[in-house]
């Protein structure tokens, strides 16, 4: 990988953030950083100093029932512990202290998949059934350290219970509500959740979706699931409901006062695990710490989004990625401001949904992926010109590397070259923006997500030697060089394989399975996936999870699935399969129904195959390692670029499967 000259960051010329973004704001709320020199001011300390930096900033923004000893020991490098010997509450800090000061004020807006059908609720309200759900918790015997499964569609119940579970110091495990009853299964093993949360149902771009049911299936394999807390979000009759084990949240919540005072925890405690996919198939429970979590949270959200207590922030993500954990949910909370929880989709029942949002509630920022905003933009400017859209200040994109005529679309439509456009780069292992500008003060360039955020070093690697690539103008493997509060700490009950994903690869590196280029100004640039992680529509998805899925169909011997680049979803998922013997053609049509039907059921709609090839045999090395590069190259018509394919164990599968490809797509 190396130098590189053709890159398209070799191109692109800095814009300067709009000057309009200082002058439009309510008066008082005073932008927390002003020039770019205090951003690198900041950033140095962070990096030279993270003691001093991380203690002033924990004290300033966390309240502590016992304040701790030391930040950061050791100071450098990894396997750090943070805020030794202190003692917090993750709810007190994102309900109690703001519900005490202003009860009145709107924690959550809710915003209904049909229009008109939201609701506020209050800081005051929140905290009254935080405290009622916690005990409930606590009479069916969840205790601090326990975990606890969440399957709930984005309704404020959502945020209700992420924070009656940590106000116990128990563990909360969401998962997204489009999963299917297999992975969900897994995911509440895994963590060993006796205590699942869901609803009777949900309702998303005007669908139905059946929650209850797809958690009954799940539990079938989980013998120590004891009870399910159900929400009624439709009242639909004609769910199962199961007296012995179910328990409806509207008849159990009001048998309890509105206050519990809040369980506080170590620093290091767990907060939350949240699944990701990994290169292995099997999901992986990443786990994040109390304080570490919600400073980053917090601080993220004032520095690069200019957040504020009077903010109205209104991020489109559910509440099962971390996307949502950290921005729906945590960040806008702790800080005191108001989060916008929408239901629906971006396009029901019409595509101006996001921008009525926004006017609407005068929302100040805009949290958003890539893949909602090429949906929007294709279905044409004269639907947004309506809107005023005046009181955003920050516009956040993250999910995927943004295309720059996206992201100029954004600046210029959405924008309107007033507000400032945040692409930002973090994964559920970082749980906050790593690489992001600062509102206001960063210069942006369309395509890249500019620079590290306070106490992110990062490195690029030569991918086949693992040496630091230090100068600009390189590109090759995106690593970090150094701890900071929210990096994950293990895998739940799995520090070797924890060990083996991320600290392995590149010893003296935490390896974040992305390729990145710094261009000669020192921006960063995301050039996607390295190892065999796809990702659609913001969804990370492992290929291997995929394979296995397809491999359930008894007609099928082997199979590869791949990511290939997809206008509307980012990048799309094809699978190239090949059959038992003696399978004819008009089986092999039913078998490739089949085998979309299997992922649906195994993962989820999302992960299903956009294309599905039939082949005769798989690229494979002498040692039988299939070659998923020849594959992704044949996709994008780059067969001219595979290399010599003679060492293959069968190069002429290559040709046989360009053919295939072609004749599928004329």
């Amino acid at each position: 990988m190396g130098h590189h000259d053709e890159h398209l960051s070799a191109h692109v010329e800095k814009i300067q953030p709009p000057t309009e973004f200082f002058k439009n704001r309510p008066e008082g709320v005073e932008p927390y950083i002003t020039s770019f020199e205090q951003y690198q001011e900041m950033y140095t300390e962070s990096i030279e100093q993270p003691n001093k930096f991380y203690s002033k900033l924990a004290r300033e923004n966390l309240h502590w029932h016992r304040d701790f000893e030391i930040a950061k020991f050791p100071e450098h490098g990894f396997y750090n512990s943070w805020f030794v010997g202190g003692q917090l509450n993750a709810s007190y800090n994102c309900v109690d202290r703001h519900a005490f000061k202003n009860p009145d004020k709107p924690a959550i807006i809710y915003e209904g998949d049909e229009p008109n059908s939201g609701y506020k609720v209050t800081y005051g309200e929140l905290l009254a059934q935080v405290s009622q759900l916690a005990q409930v918790l606590l009479e069916l015997g969840v205790k601090k350290g326990d975990t606890v499964a969440v399957y709930l569609p984005m309704i404020p119940e959502a945020i209700i219970t992420i924070m009656a579970i940590n106000r116990i110091g128990a563990i909360h495990s969401v998962v997204f509500a489009g999963f299917s009853a297999t992975a969900l299964r897994d995911r509440i093993n895994d963590a060993y959740s006796q205590v699942v949360i869901t609803s009777d149902q949900s309702k998303r771009g005007g669908r139905t979706i059946e929650t209850k049911r797809i958690v009954d299936q799940s539990i079938k394999e989980c013998p120590q699931v004891k009870n399910v807390i159900v929400f009624k979000r439709t009242g639909d009759e004609s769910v199962p409901f199961n007296s012995k084990v179910d328990l409806w949240w509207h008849e159990n919540l009001p048998k309890y006062r509105n206050y519990v005072p809040p369980v506080p925890v170590n620093s290091e405690d767990p907060l939350y695990l949240l699944y990701t996919s990994g290169s292995t198939g099997k999901p992986k429970g990443l786990v994040h710490s109390t304080a570490g979590y919600l400073l980053n949270a917090i601080v993220t959200a004032k520095y690069v989004f200019d957040l504020h207590p009077e903010d109205t922030i209104f991020t489109a993500a559910d509440i099962g990625w971390v996307l949502g954990h950290t921005y729906v949910c945590y960040a806008p909370l702790a800080i005191g401001a108001t989060t916008v929880l929408y239901e629906g989709t971006p396009v029901y029942p019409t595509p101006t949904r996001f921008w009525d949002i926004i006017d609407d509630y005068k929302c100040t920022q805009f949290y958003v992926a890539p893949t909602a905003l090429r949906l929007l933009k294709r279905a044409g400017d004269h639907l947004i010109k309506p809107y005023d859209l005046s009181t955003l200040r920050a516009l956040g994109t993250v999910g995927e590397p943004i295309a720059p005529d996206v992201w100029e679309w954004y600046y210029e439509t959405i924008a309107r070259k007033r507000a400032s456009i945040l692409d930002t780069f973090w994964q559920t292992e970082t749980s906050a923006p790593v690489l992001c500008p600062i509102a206001g003060v960063t210069p942006l360039k369309p395509g890249s997500c500019s620079l590290p955020f306070f106490g992110v070093k990062c490195a690029i690697l030569d991918p086949q030697t693992g040496e630091e690539l230090k100068e600009n103008d390189v590109e090759g493997v995106l690593a970090f060089a150094s701890a900071w509060p929210s990096l994950t700490r293990t895998v739940w009950k799995d520090y070797k394989r924890y060990l083996e994903t991320y600290f392995h690869p590149f010893p003296g590196y935490f390896f974040t399975g992305d390729g990145a280029a710094r261009d000669k100004d020192g921006f960063f640039w995301i050039l996607g996936r390295v190892d065999d992680v796809v990702n659609v529509s913001g969804h990370r998805l492992s290929t291997a999870e995929i394979e296995a899925a397809i491999l359930e169909n008894p007609n099928v011997s082997e199979n590869a699935a791949v990511g290939f680049p997809n206008e509307l979803t980012g990048q799309a998922v094809a699978t190239f399969v090949a059959l038992k013997a003696g399978i004819s053609g008009a089986e092999a049509e039913k078998i490739k129904k089949d085998i979309i039907l299997t992922v649906r059921k195994e993962i989820g709609p999302f992960a299903a195959p956009k294309e599905i090839f039939i082949v005769d045999d798989l690229p494979k090395t002498r040692s039988g390692k299939i070659m998923r590069r020849i594959l992704r190259k044949i996709l994008v018509h780059e067969e001219d670029q595979l290399g010599d394919v003679s060492t293959l164990s069968n190069p002429n599968s290559v040709g046989d499967i360009v053919n295939i490809v072609k004749a599928h797509r004329k």
